[in-house]
């Protein structure tokens, strides 16, 4: 089905003031006008794709404001209103005293066909969570999934529907969400209550969320996949680590935790004592990626990505888009990663310790000076058939250059950083060389595995008799796996300083 749009634009325009909406609707690139910004005191500017227009050199006054607050619908607690039987949206700038001092007037569409990239996946009736950067249409293709699995495959979908943004304002929803039921809710802070009221009063077969953002939403959303009904949510966060690394939503994919392993348990696995483990099984078993409104990165078994990740390896992951005939191409990613095994002699590891390394798409100086400060015994060649390992990143990876497609049909090794940064290339360094322990066990030591090793050895001290230790200072989720480790041993923690240097000192209670 090819994308056809839907945006009642002239319900959009007649909101403003003629001094706003002529120049407007003059304007060559109306039909793809993204949002109108009011601000007190400045001139009116429209915002398109690639540019934004200065409307009127006449600054926005009060009745401006005055008149386009008039022509929606009420604001709710969380600023936003709409326009009635459509997908508007309008958010309110409020001064101390709650006056509206600006509008971002956002212009909402309704596209159908946008969930073709997914449609086998939301068929299988497992539980799906949607991720991307602001704007990328997230919850548009959420819209979509709901009409799809109401109208094509008769399910029984109900949308709990925060701010109004998938079925639009007022008490008629919006026609693009077909024959889904749409439940409003009051306030932001209860979004929570109507989930689990949705699934114990209507008994639906799909319940549908937008920015499941807190806590309390994440758990009402293992309740509601425990109880059999299928999920499609969107979450904040652009990739499955950003899920991991935010200990508010982590609980969506299995949740985190730090577990101290015995001495032989730890010698088995080939790993230190103090590591990371998912604590449960994901609420939502595929996380889809959204990187533009066309490509996707599919992670299709959660709880097995989420582990490798845990784990300092790269997980496979399914990249798909849409080709100039609107056909769906799918290509599997399977980055190459090195496992922790046990040497058999100094010598093997040792004659496997250097590389030639041929860099595509990596900053050459960043990773030179990584290379130094690790003291790699690597050589970086300028010349692909010189190299044994391509190290290219994900971005580039995921576009299948020239290059990359020569060193796949050589069968050469390619390891993918997930970012182009001193931790990821220190951590791919970490997997080239390991540090053999006094077990003879070869591990591999990045800087997370580094500061729960800190904690533990800080608990021991004190265990011991050392009256407090200070760490080195963290981010906020690392300290939050620091104090788990101090409270497991039934120690006190706390945490002081500022960001970035605020750190967790362990002591006895």
């Amino acid at each position: 089905m090819p994308k056809v749009t839907s945006d009642d634009l002239n319900a959009f325009l007649d909101i403003f003031p003629p001094h706003i909406r002529q120049p407007l609707c003059q304007h060559d690139d109306i039909n793809h006008l993204l949002e109108v910004i009011l601000d007190l005191g400045r001139p009116p500017e429209a915002r398109f794709p690639y540019c934004e227009a200065v409307l009127n050199p006449n600054e926005v006054t009060e009745a401006d404001i005055d008149h386009v607050s008039s022509g929606v619908g009420t604001f709710g607690d969380d600023n936003r209103a709409g326009i009635e039987r459509t997908l508007h949206r309008i958010s309110a700038i409020r001064n101390r005293q709650g006056r509206i001092i600006g509008l971002t007037c956002r212009v909402g569409r309704a596209v159908f066909g946008t969930m073709k990239i997914i449609e086998d996946l939301i068929q299988s009736g497992k539980s799906v969570l949607l991720l991307g950067r602001p704007g990328v249409g997230k919850t548009t293709m959420l819209r979509e999934v709901a009409r799809v699995l109401a109208d094509d495959f008769n399910k029984r979908v109900i949308i709990v529907d925060t701010s109004n943004e998938i079925a639009g304002d007022g008490d008629i929803p919006h026609p693009a969400i077909g024959h889904a039921r749409r439940m409003q809710v009051k306030t932001p802070t209860r979004q929570h209550d109507v989930m689990i009221e949705a699934v114990e009063n209507h008994m639906p077969e799909v319940i549908v969320i937008d920015e499941i953002g807190t806590e309390l939403e994440a758990k009402a959303a293992r309740t509601i996949a425990e109880r059999g009904v299928q999920l499609v949510g969107t979450a904040h966060g652009n990739t499955l680590e950003n899920l991991i690394m935010n200990p508010t939503l982590s609980d969506l994919i299995g949740g985190i935790q730090s577990v101290t392993l015995g001495d032989e348990e730890a010698k088995r696995r080939g790993t230190q004592k103090s590591i990371l483990e998912r604590a449960a099984p994901p609420t939502f078993d595929i996380v889809v990626e959204i990187q533009d409104r066309d490509r996707v990165a599919i992670h299709p078994d959660v709880g097995q990505a989420v582990d490798a990740v845990l784990r300092a390896q790269l997980a496979s992951t399914e990249t798909r888009w849409l080709d100039e005939t609107g056909e769906v191409k799918i290509e599997h990613a399977v980055p190459v990663s090195t496992t922790r095994k046990r040497a058999k002699d100094k010598e093997a590891v040792k004659g496997n310790n250097h590389h030639k390394l041929y860099l595509f798409g990596v900053n050459r100086g960043r990773f030179e000076q990584v290379v130094k400060e690790t003291q790699g015994d690597v050589d970086i060649v300028g010349n692909l058939d010189d190299a044994d390992l391509l190290v290219t990143s994900k971005s580039h990876y995921r576009r299948k250059p020239q290059k990359i497609r020569e060193a796949e049909a050589a069968n050469m090794p390619i390891y993918v950083l997930r970012s182009n940064t001193p931790a990821q290339i220190r951590q791919f360094l970490n997997t080239l060389y390991p540090i053999e322990n006094a077990s003879g066990m070869v591990e591999r030591i990045d800087s997370l595995q580094t500061a729960l090793n800190e904690a533990q050895q800080a608990v021991n001290m004190v265990i011991n008799g050392q009256s407090e230790i200070e760490l080195s200072p963290q981010t906020a989720y690392i300290r939050r796996l620091q104090h788990l480790i101090a409270e497991r041993n039934k120690l006190s923690s706390k945490s002081s300083g500022r960001e970035p240097q605020r750190r967790v000192r362990i002591f006895k209670g």
